[in-house]
């Protein structure tokens, strides 16, 4: 017998469909409770009180109603009219893996021993993933610097370490590399968990360069000599390459363990002791590297771990009177302030690697997929916390709308998430500071009329996620093309010739590094020795290698870091003239 469909039971069958639909969507977005009566609301009436019809009404009304809600919850933001793509949250928002990591160390580091800091102040260390606390860690200030900069400058007066052969020091740097890397994965573990970088960069890539570094400084150990130089006169003259005795170290959160290795290496290398003191935001890893130099043999006082914030420890450590050297990561801004201290105290030795706004110019014979593989993994990579990110990203003309919407299109498909889980790309930012200011350059650049062509909001409900955003129609004088904003903010700009993106390329306070993509020689000569950086990458970014210099131009640091040049910062150089007598030759 056939059975005969009403159109109240029409109405029941997709009243169950839309409700089925609509908690799942509601599930993924973890908003279970967020707009149901007002979406479910108008179906149910209908279904119970009218026909097919009203029901057919009732459900266009929900949908459309569904989607407002649905965009305005993830913070769908609109340009001129026009939708901007914007990112499901599932990713960001499904469980947490748990680190495979436990937290032993959390106090201070002074004189071989693991302290609570003098006034027995504590603070807290955050999960950017979540925005909740990992540990309470010792809180030093300027009491404690002056107890570490005192272990520090007996262990290098009185000590052995500046007296040891220079092979003995490379053997500790060798075996404190071995030690690393036998614990490799437990302390990229803790870098991802205190910082949000993706698991796999921290272990496949920053972990393993950071034992090279140190295996790299090793080699260096015993290879530091001086020379000696020819005198018009009956004179004997030596040119001493000695330690420069105490070396204040600051890094910052960003590349923890990289800006530790930059640092530390050629420091111990050169002979000298040390006192540290680690970024506020991540100051977990430092500590437990700096046990395992411990047990690699190092002597008490030669390195000094002190967790605190920049007006207090930072503060008292770049003005101490017993510091010989203080060397800086950060932004200009602070490193302008570290110098200032410096040079009012005792006139101590600064290096200083600070900021920049790096230009990374596409040329019209480029091969576009690759560029836009590359100019994404020079903005992107680390979440676009790098002081280098070339965050300025130039495109000839000719092949700027091809590369525009292929830009796009990659930033769309990149993967953000929890870091611990494998093929993310990008974890979250830092801290609620520096997601608010790089939600706050976003917002500028939609307000000075750059075209927003994806993302623009945050990625998920907790956490510091941000969407992989993109601006094009970008022009020079906007705040996205100036400041450093130091997130997943990629600013795309147009131009004509070579003198033209040259002179613009140019025409900012930094000048830290570069990319240029090219296939032609001469065009790349052009380049490399016109732009005012540090490093240009050519055809590459972000190559890394332990025996490339790094470091600035203009107001983006002074000195460098990595390679031979690094010893220098850590170096005092002597002369030693004696008289000759009668001498068999000159």
């Amino acid at each position: 017998m056939e059975r005969k469909v009403t159109g109240r039971s029409l109405s029941a069958f997709w009243l169950l469909l839309c409700v089925v639909v609509g908690v799942c969507v509601l599930r993924l977005k973890e908003e279970k409770y967020f707009g149901l009566s007002q979406i479910l609301g108008p179906l149910i009436s209908a279904s119970i009180h009218g026909g097919s019809e009203d029901f057919l009404v009732a459900l266009s009304f929900s949908l459309c109603l569904f989607c407002f809600l649905s965009f305005s919850r993830d913070g769908k933001i609109l340009s001129r009219g026009k939708s901007i793509h914007c990112f499901s949250t599932a990713a960001a928002v499904e469980e947490l893996i748990t680190p495979p990591v436990q937290i032993n160390h959390t106090q201070l580091l002074i004189n071989g021993q693991f302290v609570d800091a003098a006034s027995g102040k504590t603070f807290p260390t955050y999960d950017p993933r979540t925005g909740e606390v990992i540990a309470n860690v010792a809180e030093g200030d300027a009491e404690d610097i002056n107890r570490a900069v005192s272990a520090a400058r007996k262990a290098f007066d009185e000590g052995p370490w500046p007296r040891m052969s220079p092979y003995e020091r490379s053997r500790i740097l060798l075996r404190f590399a071995d030690l690393a890397e036998k614990h490799l994965d437990e302390i990229a573990a803790l870098e991802t968990w205190n910082n949000g970088k993706p698991y796999e960069q921290a272990a496949k890539g920053e972990l393993p360069l950071f034992v090279r570094l140190f295996r790299y400084y090793a080699g260096w150990a015993d290879k530091i000599h001086g020379l000696i130089a020819q005198a018009d006169g009956l004179h004997h003259v030596q040119v001493l390459h000695e330690p420069i005795g105490v070396a204040g170290q600051i890094i910052p959160w960003n590349f923890p363990l990289m800006m530790f290795a930059w640092k530390v290496g050629p420091a111990l290398a050169c002979g000298n002791t040390i006192v540290l003191k680690t970024a506020e935001q991540t100051p977990l890893t430092a500590l437990v590297v700096a046990k395992l130099f411990h047990e690699a043999g190092l002597p008490p006082g030669v390195l000094n771990i002190v967790s605190g914030y920049g007006p207090t420890a930072g503060a008292a450590l770049a003005s101490h009177m017993d510091v010989d050297k203080i060397a800086f990561t950060g932004s200009t801004d602070t490193g302008k302030i570290v110098q200032q201290l410096a040079a009012q105290s005792n006139l101590k030795s600064v290096t200083l690697e600070l900021g920049g706004k790096s230009p990374f110019i596409i040329c019209e014979d480029a091969d576009i997929d690759q560029a836009v593989e590359l100019a994404h993994f020079a903005l992107f990579f680390n979440q676009g916390q790098c002081c280098c990110a070339g965050s300025r990203t130039f495109v000839h003309e000719r092949v700027y709308d091809e590369f525009l919407e292929k830009a796009k299109a990659r930033a769309i498909r990149r993967s953000v998430g929890d870091p611990f889980k494998k093929g993310i790309e990008q974890g979250p930012q830092i801290d609620p500071e520096q997601f608010a200011k790089v939600l706050g350059y976003i917002k500028s650049g939609v307000e000075s009329n750059a075209k927003l062509e994806c993302g623009g909001g945050r990625f998920g409900s907790k956490g510091y996620f941000v969407q992989p955003t993109v601006f094009s129609n970008v022009e020079d004088d906007m705040l996205i093309a100036k400041e450093e904003i130091f997130g997943p903010v990629q600013s795309i700009l147009k131009y004509k010739d070579l003198n033209e993106v040259i002179r613009r390329a140019n025409a900012t306070r930094y000048g830290l590094a570069a990319g240029v993509f090219t296939q032609n020689l001469d065009t790349a000569n052009t380049l490399t020795r016109a732009l005012r950086v540090g490093t240009v990458w050519v055809n590459c970014f972000d190559v890394f290698d332990a025996a490339i210099p790094f470091g600035g131009f203009k107001m983006s640091g002074v000195g460098r870091e990595k390679g031979v040049y690094s010893l220098n910062n850590y170096l005092q150089v002597k002369a030693v003239v004696t008289p000759l007598k009668n001498p068999a030759w000159l």
